[in-house]
């Protein structure tokens, strides 16, 4: 398998264990959520290291900028989704999956702000 120039990324890389995470935790779901909640949940977290492969894939700034910022808007779902398993009891603490995503949220805009000043 040809290596992409995504993978040696170290976002990518903390946004894939961020995924590893939350598909372990939502195993212990409740089984009729396994459509919903569940289901949401893993969109939301497989759509951030997606979204920036697919912008490194790009040619331009700008379309990988454009593929950051739709993985941050997935990282803010994702933390409603968070916060919704929370409170409805699926979670008894959510603080090591919280402070994972707000750390790949984190390094997610330190990238933008970093391209965003190159770009100019």
């Amino acid at each position: 398998m040809k290596e992409r120039a995504h993978r040696q990324l170290p976002l990518w890389k903390a946004s894939m264990e961020l995924v590893e995470a939350f598909y372990f935790v939502t195993q212990s779901f409740p089984r009729d959520e396994q459509f919903g909640r569940t289901s949401q949940i893993r969109r939301a977290v497989v759509s951030v290291p997606a979204n920036i492969a697919e912008g490194a894939a790009r040619k331009g700034t700008s379309e990988l900028l454009q593929f950051l910022y739709i993985a941050n808007g997935s990282l803010s779902e994702l933390d409603t989704h968070l916060e919704i398993a929370h409170r409805l009891g699926y979670l008894a603490d959510p603080s090591r999956l919280q402070q994972q995503l707000d750390a790949v949220q984190s390094q997610l805009l330190s990238v933008i702000a970093s391209l965003k000043r190159r770009s100019r």
